[in-house]
């Protein structure tokens, strides 16, 4: 079986030195005492790229790890959370609040628009008694981007934590955990790190800590405990045992990152390329505004089946893109270019093999996808 080109929101492409590190021969990450040195270098290194000095964490789990761990951590029966939605994502949050019997309130959003920040801050002035808050930085099914530079610091001062699902952003948007007083932010390995998936990055500040420290009650999970995780270093005692190989990956994988100085910048304008030639084809983008760098939503013209348009994109072009779920499911088709997927070949590929598709199903294109995006992305080379 030949894997098709992965041009999906996550899992992403991954770089061959990061597959050749994972074949690496292991050790017991438990009692080599050289393996506590090297997470915690590989964390050091995640900081960097977060702008923080707020402790980082890997967990052995998936994105969803984070997001879990994250709330069963903080919440308390009766402790009163705001989530923030204008997404699935977002609207998402509540279900792990609930599970630790936290109280929910929402502020709802346009689902086609980035967070009011003025309206957030009317609904704060009349209500701000919330232990925290839930936010979503990229908001995958939809591609929309939340602007927590001015939202996480509006909540801290009101006193209230802030949770931030960063998974389909971090590496491949501006981030600066400390600067925008982010308290939890939850990356995953598969998105724009472009490892392989399984892995939760999350950092931690000292208030989330302290909170953690005084609950009333200890906190209802083993494996989403992050308070667990609080002395590993000093302690050299891990509360399971972590994937080796997928965290020597990590490492490589964030080296990459660190060593790309432009990351940020060809993302952003990837992510601009692609929105032109999308509009310039004649195809509608599901968002109003609050476009990401990472992920696009393009509305499937009507009449045309999306599952049977991503099918005639694999079965002819070999490209592999996603649809999307809940609301959205059947309405829109989704283009991750965001870590590795991140590049004009792939990308101006990917454009080409989605207007032959639409062909296929009598949908003519306006101008010539691939060559429109290219012209707008010159600025690469």
């Amino acid at each position: 079986m030949e894997a098709p080109y992965i041009m999906t929101p996550g899992p992403t492409e991954v770089r061959d030195n990061v597959r050749f590190a994972r074949s690496e021969r292991c050790t017991n990450p438990d009692l080599d005492i050289q393996f506590y040195d090297f997470y915690k270098d590989t964390c050091e290194d995640i900081a960097k790229f977060l702008n923080t000095k707020n402790q980082v964490r890997i967990l052995s789990g998936e994105g969803i790890l984070g997001l879990e761990a994250a709330c069963a951590s903080l919440t308390e029966e009766g402790d009163r959370v705001l989530v923030i939605d204008n997404g699935i994502y977002g609207e998402g949050f509540a279900d792990f609040v609930k599970l630790y019997d936290g109280e929910v309130v929402f502020f709802k959003g346009n689902r086609k628009r980035e967070i009011d920040v003025d309206e957030l801050k009317k609904f704060l002035d009349k209500d701000s008694k919330f232990k925290y808050a839930t936010v979503v930085h990229c908001d995958t099914p939809s591609g929309m981007l939340n602007n927590i530079s001015k939202i996480c610091p509006m909540l801290k001062e009101k006193g209230i934590l802030t949770v931030v699902d960063s998974v389909s952003a971090m590496g491949g948007e501006k981030l600066e955990v400390d600067n925008w007083n982010i308290d939890i932010v939850v990356g995953g390995s598969q998105k724009c790190i472009s490892a392989p998936p399984g892995l939760t990055i999350l950092s931690i500040s000292q208030d989330a800590f302290e909170v953690m420290r005084n609950r009333k009650k200890p906190i209802r999970s083993f494996y989403c405990n992050l308070l667990a995780w609080e002395n590993y270093y000093e302690k050299k005692w891990f509360p399971y045992t972590p994937p080796i190989s997928d965290i020597v990956g990590l490492k490589v994988a964030v080296d990459n990152i660190l060593k790309d100085k432009d990351i940020l910048k060809r993302h952003r304008e990837i992510g601009k390329s692609v929105r032109i030639a999308v509009k310039e084809a004649g195809l509608s983008l599901y968002n109003e505004n609050g476009y990401s760098n990472t992920v696009t939503a393009i509305e499937v013209p009507e009449g045309i089946d999306e599952s049977k348009l991503r099918k005639y994109m694999v079965d002819n072009f070999n490209v592999l893109i996603a649809g999307s779920f809940g609301y959205l499911q059947g309405r829109v088709v989704r283009i991750g270019h965001m870590g590795e997927n991140a590049k004009k070949d792939m990308v101006s590929y990917t454009l080409y093999a989605l207007q032959k598709s639409l062909e296929n199903f009598q949908f003519y294109c306006q101008c010539d996808m691939a060559n429109c995006f290219l012209k707008n992305a010159k600025s690469l080379e």
